[in-house]
């Protein structure tokens, strides 16, 4: 996501760097490009006009205008303007007991499924939560959060089939939370296609009954507008305590992410970047704002390292690496802690300066292509690439569903980087070449297993 925000921030910054004074009509220009960026990022208009008159006013003071520096000035300015945009500090969740978290939000938000992930989520924590289906339209809903709380290993309360009266499941599903010794009571509501009076007043009932310590607002990020609409209607009918915004890691522009913290007043808390139960991360402002203005996200980037990657396999593997000993085996397992990252969009887009790299793209598509390659080998052959000759090429490319001559050009690029494992210098190089990112320093030539779109 932001990534065409992003791009055109950094397009308006690179100029103001590049002035050795900054005079007023710099900064209107400059803020005029930033103004038509967020429109067309979906910034709602009125959000998007009281920021640039934030910024600005701030841009043209004595501070700035004076300063050695003023471009990094006004890039600070920004920072802390994005920042205080989306919600200025981090917003934990209220767990004081009884903690119940009652989570609303239109049908194909990602409901659902984000009540599996907060469930796995706080169980990480070393709570005890519970998920309870308050769906009772949708009976395939309730199966899939059933799905999803035998994934994860949560106990979950489904109503009994017909049920029809929320209130009903309601008292018995707190009865049931009591007798399960939870500390973290999650429930699963239903919803319509748009806000209308029966949802809000069955809302509105459940709420008043339940008195959750959170009412949390599921909205798909890539519904632009509408889901600002949505954040403030909801937010008038049931009083929601924060925000919980999926499909971050899609081609969304961005721009409801900034616009609904602002409009409800109300904390964004967490974000969902992918479709798997371990992707979903507390929201913490500052770090977004860096990303955003294409300052990356170290912390988060270890942090989802540190997750993924057993500190005794890298460790194994490094010492593979300086020996040139790393084969396909190595590979696949590489690959493997690389996709428990997430997407490798988003993973880019956490490291400082990617939004500089121009062309730097990522096609899913080859990178599986790649791994079915080396999926389509024999153990001997992943263990020994050099027993790879030219009828076992064809094997491998009939396979994998690739040619022959994308799977000698992958098999060329391996060679080349285990040559160039015993060589630090090279290692640069090298990840242009094999590691998946193109950045447009060429290296290994062609478009396979490249990544640039």
């Amino acid at each position: 996501m932001f990534s065409q925000l992003s791009g055109s921030l950094e397009n308006t910054f690179k100029k103001l760097r590049g002035q050795g004074k900054i005079s007023e009509k710099n900064v209107s220009d400059a803020l005029r490009e930033v103004r038509m960026a967020l429109l067309e990022a979906d910034v709602e208009f009125g959000v998007a006009k009281d920021f640039i008159a934030r910024v600005k006013e701030q841009a043209l003071g004595d501070k700035v205008m004076k300063s050695v520096t003023p471009g990094q000035q006004i890039v600070k300015i920004f920072n802390d303007e994005v920042t205080r945009l989306l919600g200025g500090d981090e917003a934990p969740l209220d767990l004081n007991p009884p903690a119940r978290i009652v989570m609303v939000g239109l049908n194909g938000a990602g409901k659902t499924t984000s009540s599996g992930k907060l469930a796995l989520h706080l169980k990480k924590q070393g709570r005890k939560p519970l998920l309870v289906a308050c769906d009772l339209y949708r009976p395939a809903a309730i199966e899939q959060l059933a799905t999803l709380a035998d994934e994860i290993d949560v106990p979950i309360f489904k109503p009994e089939p017909g049920e029809s009266d929320l209130i009903k499941v309601a008292k018995r599903a707190v009865k049931w939370a009591e007798e399960q010794g939870g500390t973290v009571t999650i429930f699963d509501t239903a919803g319509r296609q748009e806000i209308d009076e029966a949802l809000v007043k069955e809302l509105q009932g459940l709420v008043k009954f339940l008195e959750p310590k959170e009412v949390l607002l599921v909205a798909d990020a890539a519904t632009g507008q509408q889901a600002v609409s949505v954040a403030k209607h909801f937010d008038e009918a049931v009083g929601i305590t924060g925000l919980l915004l999926t499909k971050l890691d899609g081609d969304a522009r961005g721009g409801a992410a900034l616009s609904m913290r602002s409009v409800t007043n109300k904390p964004i808390k967490f974000i969902g970047e992918g479709e798997k139960l371990d992707q979903l991360s507390a929201f913490v402002p500052d770090r977004m704002a860096n990303r955003i203005l294409g300052m990356g996200d170290v912390v988060g980037l270890v942090e989802r390292a540190s997750e993924a990657m057993d500190e005794e396999e890298v460790e194994r593997m490094e010492k593979r690496m300086r020996k040139a000993q790393f084969d396909f085996n190595d590979f696949l397992q590489q690959m493997k802690m690389i996709n428990k990252m997430g997407s490798l969009t988003d993973i880019i887009g956490m490291i400082p300066g990617a939004a500089k790299m121009k062309g730097m793209t990522v096609d899913p598509n080859r990178m599986k292509r790649v791994e079915a390659i080396v999926l389509s080998m024999t153990p001997e052959e992943r263990s020994r690439p050099e027993l790879i000759n030219g009828r076992r090429r064809k094997r491998l490319a009939h396979g994998s569903g690739n040619s022959i001559m994308q799977v000698n050009q992958f098999l060329k690029q391996f060679g080349m980087m285990r040559k160039m494992m015993k060589s630090k210098g090279k290692m640069k190089k090298m990840m242009q070449q094999l590691g998946g990112m193109d950045g447009g320093a060429g290296g290994g030539g062609g478009d396979f297993p490249s990544l640039k779109g």
